[in-house]
C-alpha cells in the first residue's frame, strides 16, 4: 500500500485578495509600475508573474498536494524567491493580486486540449480567470498558470476569430451547440498550425471547487503530475521546460534545443542555475 500522501491546510470558504501583502507580491514579480486597474495595467502584471515565477509540480511529484490559502501561497510563492507552483496556485495568487487592485476576476476551469485526440472528453482541471477592469467594455482571458509552450504570455480579449500576436499567435474560437453555454477553445499558432490549448465555458467557479480539483491532480497516480518533475521558466527571449529528465529550450523564433540530462543529481542543478528552483526534499 502507498504512503498516505502529506497536504498542507486548505483554506475553506477563503475570499481571494483578502489579506494579501500586495507590495511583496508586486516587489516578488518586479513590477513597480501603474496601480490603476486598466487594460494596460493587468497586460503588465500578467507578463510580470509568468517572468518572475517559475512553474512547477514539485509537491505533488514528492507526495504532498499544495495549499491553496492565500497564506501558504504567498509563503511559497512570495516570500520564498525558490519555488514556483502549479496553475492552482499561480492563479489563485494571481486573482488575489488583480482583486486587491479592483479588478473583477471570475475564476474559470478549462479542460486541456494539448495532446488529446478529437473524440477525447477531458475533466475541467486547469484554472484561468475572465478579469473585467473599471469602464473597460472588455472581457479578457487572463491566465499566468499555463504550463506550455502555448501559454498565453499576455489576458487577451473575450472575442472570437482575431489573432492576438504577443508574441506567441493566439486565438479564440467559439462553438454554439444545444448545450446551454457556449464553448470557447484556446488555440495556439504552433509548427505551422493551429492547435488546440484548452476549451472552457464561463460558467463562474468558486475556491472550494479548485480545493477538489487541486486534490485530484496531485493525487490521482494517473495525472501528469503526480509522479514526474516538470518546471517551465518563461523570460522574455526563451523558454525552459524540464520533463522528467528531458530539458527543452525554446527560442523566440520558435527553434529549440532538446538534450537528456545525466541523473537526478543533474536535474536538481538544472532547476537551481536555470529554473531558480531548489528542489524540496524528496521523500523515500
Amino acid at each position: 500500500m502507498p504512503a498516505p500522501r502529506e497536504t498542507a491546510s486548505v483554506a475553506q470558504g477563503s475570499v481571494p485578495g483578502v489579506d494579501l501583502d500586495l507590495d511583496a507580491y508586486l516587489a516578488r514579480i518586479g513590477y513597480a509600475g501603474d496601480r490603476a486597474p486598466t487594460a494596460a495595467t493587468l497586460r503588465a502584471l500578467q507578463r510580470a508573474h509568468i517572468y518572475a515565477i517559475p512553474f512547477e509540480n514539485l509537491d505533488p511529484a514528492r507526495g504532498v498536494v499544495p495549499s491553496l490559502a492565500l497564506e501558504d501561497l504567498t509563503a511559497k510563492l512570495v516570500d520564498d524567491t525558490t519555488r514556483g507552483g502549479y496553475c492552482y496556485e499561480h492563479n489563485t495568487l494571481f486573482a488575489a493580486a488583480l482583486r486587491a487592485l479592483g479588478f473583477h476576476v471570475t475564476l474559470l476551469a478549462a479542460r486541456v486540449r494539448v495532446g488529446a485526440g478529437p473524440a477525447d472528453v477531458r475533466p475541467r482541471t486547469h484554472m484561468l480567470m475572465l478579469v473585467l477592469a473599471p469602464g473597460d467594455p472588455h472581457r479578457y482571458l487572463a491566465d499566468v498558470g499555463f504550463g506550455s509552450g502555448g501559454a498565453l504570455l499576455d489576458p487577451m480579449p473575450l472575442a472570437p476569430a482575431a489573432v492576438y500576436d504577443h508574441p506567441r499567435h493566439h486565438r479564440l474560437t467559439v462553438a454554439r451547440s444545444d448545450e446551454p453555454l457556449e464553448t470557447w477553445t484556446l488555440q495556439a499558432f504552433q509548427d505551422g498550425e493551429w492547435r488546440d490549448q484548452y476549451a472552457f465555458t464561463v460558467e463562474p467557479f468558486q475556491a472550494p471547487d479548485f480545493e477538489v480539483i487541486n486534490w485530484h491532480i496531485a493525487t490521482n497516480p494517473k495525472s501528469p503530475f503526480s509522479s514526474r518533475r516538470y518546471a517551465t521558466r518563461t523570460l522574455p527571449d526563451r523558454q525552459l521546460m524540464l520533463d522528467t529528465r528531458t530539458l527543452t529550450e525554446t527560442y523566440a523564433d520558435g527553434t529549440s534545443r532538446r538534450r537528456e540530462l545525466a541523473d537526478d543529481e543533474e536535474v536538481r542543478r538544472v532547476l537551481a542555475d536555470e529554473f531558480g528552483i531548489v528542489e524540496p526534499g524528496r521523500e523515500e
